[in-house]
């Protein structure tokens, strides 16, 4: 051992004394960043800039100018009128006018200057506000008053007009569709109000939702914040893949989820509104729900495939088509329905006028349909289908009998057959025909989904029920064919009938 130590101390001192002799110099040193340069991943380049630099100048600041009606905080008491408000002491003041602003992003796309931007950015923000004025300012401060050529509230797409001497700057749309996961990408926008701010990342997902009817956003680990919305998402060719729009953050801030409408669907939507004209969608007149748990579970199919029909409206092309409430649509025109792709968003985009084929399942067994695509109604029309929520139901006060014990032990609901008297009270009309309930187990899902005394159950797992004995048949049938839900059709005064899927209670 002592002889290896030291062989090792020579060698150390050996090698000591040749770094010091080699080294005639010693105070020579260089930074430990010099000449480096990190080696890019592949397919990226080493550097944005170059790509920036080109693309910057079509990436253009929008505020606009808006005028706010608010109610005078001092009014009908004496200092409405010491601020000059108010008509009279105590009388009440006039609401007061105030001004306000808003900063967002949009993108140049033609020579001759039409922009494309988000539909909230050029709208008012609050209740009884007006846009006076919408102001483009280029990278190079130079700035225009824009016009408003058209919107489409829906996707939260505008286009705007602006009149320059000279041609301007402008990019192109590239093809969302060939987005993967992992790609990279770019954002350049005014978050905050600073202005050509980029920022890059990668693509997260595609075909993502956030609850609107036509969502299908790219999201984004990209950093997007308040004012980015409108501007562009590029690929690392340069084109536009999507139209920077939402963030999900709890704080306001970016915290690396950010979303973009992605060209494929923007596009067309641009090109629609540049010509001065209205979107325009296809539309079936059915109401519908997803499959989610609990409703595939009732009907014993698998979850996300599909949408359910709740409603068909007379005279539309479902119901032309033989759809009826209680089908469950798999596929339009040879398109899977799925929660990444949506029977609203499928139908939508089908010319109008055309006839789709339809496949749909009833009772389990699979059909196809023919439907013509008609034109989606404007949203003062189809509120008027839905029909509001009424919670003020009249309380019928008849002698209850115990509903069954299937019932009452897997669904925690009391029901009573429905009479001329009942119906009369509840405002139906005279010819429904089912039970009513008059009592639920607040603890149960029943319960937790809102059924409530009055409600009528008309069908249960698509089969009518007009006593307890036939509801209970039915709770019966799906214990035993092992599933742990049941589908039931509800009625409520004022509403239409809708399709409930409620879980039975754990024995």
């Amino acid at each position: 051992m002592r002889y290896a130590y030291a062989i090792t101390g020579a060698l150390l001192l050996g090698g000591t004394a040749i770094a010091v002799t080699s080294s005639p110099n010693v105070g020579a040193q260089v930074a430990q960043n010099e000449g480096m340069q990190a080696a890019a991943p592949a397919g990226a380049p080493a550097s944005l800039a170059d790509m920036v630099e080109k693309l910057q100048p079509a990436v253009v600041n929008i505020s606009t100018r808006q005028r706010v009606q608010v109610q005078n905080p001092f009014a009908g008491t004496p200092f409405g009128d010491l601020f000059g408000q108010g008509q009279s002491q105590g009388q009440g003041g006039k609401p007061q006018t105030r001004q306000a602003q808003s900063l967002g992003s949009g993108f140049i796309i033609s020579a001759d200057g039409y922009i494309v931007t988000n539909n909230h950015v050029v709208s008012a923000g609050a209740e009884g506000a007006t846009v006076d004025s919408i102001t483009v300012t280029m990278t190079n401060r130079e700035e225009y008053p824009a016009r408003l050529v058209g919107r489409d509230p829906a996707t939260d797409i505008a286009v705007l007009k602006i009149d320059a001497k000279k041609p301007l700057p402008f990019v192109k749309f590239g093809d969302s569709a060939k987005a993967r996961v992992g790609d990279w990408v770019i954002a350049i926008g005014n978050p905050f109000a600073l202005s050509g701010t980029v920022t890059a990342g990668i693509i997260s997902a595609v075909h993502r939702g956030t609850g609107g009817t036509y969502d299908k956003f790219i999201q984004t680990d990209a950093s997007i914040n308040q004012g980015n919305s409108g501007g562009p998402m590029f690929d690392m060719r340069g084109n536009v893949i999507g139209i920077n729009s939402q963030i999900l953050s709890p704080s306001g801030g970016n915290v690396g989820i950010g979303f973009a409408i992605p060209s494929e669907q923007a596009a067309p939507i641009v090109d629609t509104l540049r010509k001065g004209q209205s979107v325009k969608r296809g539309y079936l007149g059915i109401q519908i729900s997803p499959l989610g748990e609990d409703l595939a579970d009732s009907l014993g199919l698998a979850k996300n495939r599909g949408e359910f029909v709740q409603g068909v409206e007379p005279g539309k092309g479902a119901d032309k088509a033989g759809i009826k409430a209680g089908d469950v649509i798999v596929s339009v025109a040879g398109q899977e329905v799925t929660p990444d792709q949506n029977l609203s968003s499928i139908v939508a985009s089908q010319p109008i006028g055309s006839r789709v084929p339809i496949v749909l399942l009833r009772n389990g067994q699979r059909q196809t349909v023919a439907a013509v695509v008609g034109e989606r109604p404007s949203e003062d029309e189809l509120n008027a289908f839905a029909q509001s929520q009424d919670d003020d139901f009249n309380q019928q006060q008849d002698d209850q009998s115990s509903s069954g014990q299937a019932t009452q032990q897997s669904l925690g609901i009391s029901a009573i057959p429905l009479t001329s008297t009942i119906i009369r009270q509840l405002g139906l009309p005279a010819d429904t025909r089912g039970i009513v309930i008059t009592a639920v187990d607040a603890s149960t899902d029943a319960g937790a989904k809102g059924l409530r005394r009055g409600d009528v159950i008309i069908s249960a797992n698509n089969r009518p029920v007009a006593n307890q004995a036939e509801l209970d048949a039915q709770v019966k049938a799906v214990s035993t064919q092992g599933r742990s839900a049941i589908l039931l059709q509800v009625l409520r005064r004022g509403q239409p009938a809708v399709f409930l899927p409620v879980r039975l209670r754990d024995k």
